[in-house]
């Protein structure tokens, strides 16, 4: 039977729409299994994007709610997270106004540490910090049928995962057809990388590998092919990687999907041989590369073979035909604009697909807080805790780079510039030539967004020709060849008279990350 009044929402505000949450979905697959079928009979699941206004959410949770009735009880979960934290806490703020007798228990990483200060604890009634598998559906029977809680913040219970109900029964036929699908085969991991709140973890715990397997056919049977493993580790343990890869080798499909977090330094052959088996377009592997500088690395208890990594990694990308996203983290402890650099070319050099340049951000609770006062560190007050500055980065170079950042995923990894890149970075050190023209492109547009491929086009034409004093026919016929290449449909002004009569753009398809990668494969999808 529809439920028109609940009596408890599970509530988060993802980044996109696409994104759907498995956080949410594990609490309510557990409501009953601990705290009872009328428990979870009377809990629905509802998820809304950070772009909504608040006031519009909160209208909305309250007139699913409905009219309070005098002693009944209401509860609101809402699932925290460092992308959202400004808006969930406007949201706490208004739901405790319009309806000051609505219990609201909040959960996630972004109040699971350091939460004494943080506004959004103070409005809520209760919060779960850690694990709330378990630790939610007995709060809220408690709210509900009592004894009532006695603590307003509570420790998450960390059940055996045996114990916890795997959920993805939760994602309806709609979800698995249009957003995301996270699925995790393993919790924790056994490294101590300290920027990462998987530092704190003791070890890393996997689930019961048919059972997993098992309700991952449930998915394949209703129709998923869309798979991102949110595990840190996914290739810790071989024999469980062999499996879980097999499973999907025995259904393959042409719309087959996969992404992996792997560990860079860690490809035994037998893990090789198999991921060579699969066909382009199925795999995507996740690096964390982070930093190639030793020092760096042992500063922030990051442990890496790095020459196991390059060779991994140029396997990777001449033996299989897996996607490779690989990721530096800029702003760590110790780290020069110089040994950036270097680490940056040296993983240029491996011809991996995408280079992703994240900037550190100080996640609450991980240690590398305890860098700050020997390295200088400076972070931003407010979420996400970007760094400002260090010691060895002065805060107008670390703008700087943030700009190089953005030009970078517009350029390479946008996959729409092969030859042009090529051109672009002929210099010793593909840092630094890049380095010039973001500069240059900065000074020129003074714009990071709104940046159009026409218009990055034409600004590579004018770069090339009047700073690197190209010959601009042969520059002129590099750009057609990207430009073609795409499958974009506007007229550039560098390329006027050469595009002729093309079709119209196409629909969007649902296939963006796909096109994306076979840019940079030199494919067709």
């Amino acid at each position: 039977m529809p439920l028109t009044t609940p009596a408890i929402i599970l509530c988060t505000l993802n980044a996109k729409y696409i994104h759907a949450s498995l956080g949410l979905r594990y609490l309510l697959a557990n409501m009953t299994r601990h705290g009872g079928a009328d428990l979870r009979s009377r809990t629905v699941l509802r998820e809304f994007t950070i772009a909504r206004p608040v006031q519009e959410i909160a209208e909305a949770l309250l007139a699913e709610l409905g009219e309070p009735v005098a002693g009944a009880t209401q509860i609101i979960g809402l699932g925290v997270y460092i992308w959202n934290t400004g808006p969930s806490t406007e949201l706490v703020r208004l739901l405790k106004a319009l309806r000051p007798s609505l219990k609201i228990v909040l959960g996630g990483p972004e109040v699971s540490y350091e939460w004494e200060d943080q506004e959004i604890v103070r409005l809520a009634d209760h919060l779960i910090t850690g694990w709330g598998d378990v630790s939610f559906p007995k709060l809220c029977s408690a709210l509900l049928f009592g004894p009532q809680p006695l603590m307003k913040v509570i420790p998450g219970e960390q059940p055996a995962l045996a114990e916890i109900e795997l959920p993805y029964a939760e994602f309806s036929t709609a979800a698995l057809a249009h957003r995301l699908l996270y699925v995790e085969a393993s919790r924790g991991c056994p490294f101590k990388c300290e920027f990462c709140l998987s530092a704190l973890d003791k070890t890393a715990w996997a689930f019961d590998l048919a059972q997993f397997l098992a309700a991952l056919d449930g998915l394949y049977q209703r129709g998923a092919r869309n798979f991102k493993f949110v595990d840190r580790t996914f290739n810790l343990k071989i024999d469980s990687s062999l499996r879980i890869l097999q499973f999907f080798l025995d259904r393959l499909t042409p719309d087959l999907f996969l992404h992996f977090e792997v560990i860079p330094d860690h490809l035994p052959d037998r893990l090789k041989a198999m991921i060579a088996q699969f066909p382009p377009g199925v795999l995507q592997f996740e690096v964390g590369i982070q930093t190639f500088n030793p020092d760096v690395q042992q500063a922030i208890s990051r442990r890496q073979d790095n020459e196991k990594t390059c060779s991994n990694l140029s396997w990777l990308v001449d033996q299989s035909h897996a996607h490779l996203h690989t990721d530096l983290i800029f702003g760590l402890p110790g780290e020069t604009l110089q040994s950036f650099a270097e680490g940056f070319d040296r993983l240029y050099a491996l011809r991996p697909h995408e280079i992703q340049l994240g900037v550190l951000k100080r996640l609450r609770g991980t240690p590398i807080a305890r860098h700050s006062e020997k390295f200088g560190m400076v972070y931003e007050a407010e979420a996400p805790y970007t760094v400002v500055q260090t010691s060895a980065v002065d805060a107008e170079k670390m703008q700087e780079f943030k700009r190089f950042a953005r030009y970078w995923d517009l350029l390479a990894n946008s996959g729409r510039f092969k030859q042009s890149l090529a051109l672009l970075l002929q210099a010793p050190s593909p840092f630094a030539a890049f380095r010039s023209f973001a500069d240059w492109l900065w000074k020129s547009t003074g714009k990071t967004s709104g940046l159009t491929p026409e218009m990055l086009l034409d600004a590579l034409f004018s770069y090339f020709t009047v700073n690197l004093k190209k010959d601009s026919e042969t520059t002129r016929q590099i750009l057609l060849a990207d430009y073609l290449a795409s499958g974009a449909r506007a007229n550039p002004a560098c390329l006027k008279g050469l595009l002729g009569q093309r079709d119209k753009p196409q629909k969007e398809t649902g296939r963006t990350l796909l096109e994306r990668q076979a840019r940079h494969s030199g494919a067709t999808t």
